[in-house]
């Protein structure tokens, strides 16, 4: 069950109540953001933070796992990187500060999204009637750990490696499934009729066009091209006539041979002999544009063309695709529209899924940042959320917080 980076790093698992309704929006001292009047606690974020963290640690074999938590002073982040890094144990804390608070930057966007996400997909799900249940659940996490993980050994290396829990597993799934009923029901799935109108519309893309093997000299003048011409019928061959003629050299080797042309590539007189003339005929002199020619076509490739029956499967998978992204986005575009003016975090977690969200000043990356200290780059490959409806109580089960709302 090896997720994106995003999940695998950031699940969190809520469960969701029965009742949609509205509520306040304050924060709570102990929380970073309040979603609908749901909040995001503290120690849930550091939760997810470390778990970020740990991560990026492991692509460094060897390297401890530096958490930029504490801002805007970061001295969790200095004291842990003088304790567990001994080479930069006497860097200054200005120094420190700013690695600590480059590398917060990218793990808060990280983690602050999905957090928010999650309330979002789950909170639209709930009000569009979609519900998950936990024999649902069970029976995709015994699915799940068949495929990935076939002995309780393995799953537990991978818990211990990663810094996740069982819990945080099981919102993995329940979030996959959530999100995927929702663009299920977002997509617009091709059908017989829509695949046919796109076939027709696309016709010459379902087939090769003709094409032909030919000689072709372009001499620099209509003369050369005559005299090409003559000593082509008196028997002399295309590699001598092309070597001796060709208006440049290197049109001048291998007889002047050309392969795979289809029509439209050369110039319109040339293009015209190419096309109107029989294989084995030598055609010449050919006025055009660029030079004179002489011409011969030495073997022609019929156009092809599939039918419906034989399109159809391609077809689909294009229309498929476009339709999955097309879904994506107006997931999306929903999501934000219901509770995006109803997510409201504190300044200093603040992402551009908040209300009053203002870009921050650019930090100068210090040049003595440790490897583990240095955000990562990875862009998660799917985009879930957490939580709960609106004005709902969640559990956070994987931190053992509770959160409830007005």
């Amino acid at each position: 069950m090896r997720i994106s980076k995003k999940l695998s790093a950031l699940g969190a698992f809520f469960v969701v109540a029965v009742v949609v309704a509205g509520c306040g929006s304050s924060i709570p001292s102990d929380s970073v953001a309040s979603v609908a009047g749901n909040s995001i606690s503290l120690k849930a974020y550091n939760h997810w933070m470390y778990i970020a963290a740990k991560e990026e640690a492991a692509q460094e074999t060897g390297e401890p796992v530096i958490v930029p938590q504490t801002p805007p002073t970061y001295t969790s982040c200095i004291s842990q990187i003088r304790r567990d890094i001994p080479t930069l144990a006497s860097t200054s804390a200005a120094t420190l500060k700013t690695d600590c608070a480059n590398v917060f930057k990218e793990f808060n966007s990280e983690v602050m999204a999905f957090l928010i996400e999650a309330y979002w997909y789950q909170a639209d799900a709930y009000k569009d009637g979609i519900r998950y249940t936990s024999a649902d659940l069970q029976k995709d996490f015994k699915k799940a750990m068949k495929t990935e993980f076939p002995t309780t050994a393995q799953f537990n290396a991978y818990l211990k490696s990663s810094g996740e829990t069982k819990a945080d597993i099981l919102f993995q799934i329940r979030v996959s499934q959530i999100y995927t009923k929702l663009l299920d029901r977002a997509e617009i799935k091709p059908t017989t009729a829509t695949i046919a109108k796109y076939y027709a519309a696309h016709k010459s893309t379902f087939g090769t066009k003709e094409t032909r093997d030919l000689h072709l000299v372009r001499t620099s003048s209509l003369a050369q091209a005559t005299a090409a011409y003559n000593a082509l019928k008196s028997g002399s061959s295309w590699t001598t006539v092309a070597a001796k003629y060709s208006a440049t050299a290197a049109a001048g080797k291998n007889g002047g041979l050309l392969t795979g042309v289809s029509s439209g590539e050369e110039e319109n007189a040339v293009n015209t002999v190419i096309f109107a003339n029989p294989v084995g005929k030598v055609v010449g002199p050919v006025k055009g544009l660029l030079g004179s020619y002489v011409i011969e076509v030495t073997k022609i490739v019929p156009a092809t063309q599939k039918t419906l029956a034989q399109s159809t499967a391609q077809i689909k998978e294009l229309m498929t695709e476009t339709a999955q992204t097309a879904a994506q986005a107006k997931v999306n575009a929903a999501s934000k529209k219901n509770w995006g003016s109803k997510t409201i975090c504190r300044s200093l977690y603040s992402i551009a899924d908040c209300v009053g969200y203002k870009a921050p000043a650019t930090t100068t990356t210090a040049t003595t940042a440790p490897a583990t200290v240095t955000s990562s780059t990875t862009t998660p490959t799917v985009t879930s959320s957490t939580t709960t409806a609106a004005g709902t109580s969640t559990t956070a089960t994987a931190t053992g917080t509770t959160t409830t709302t007005s």
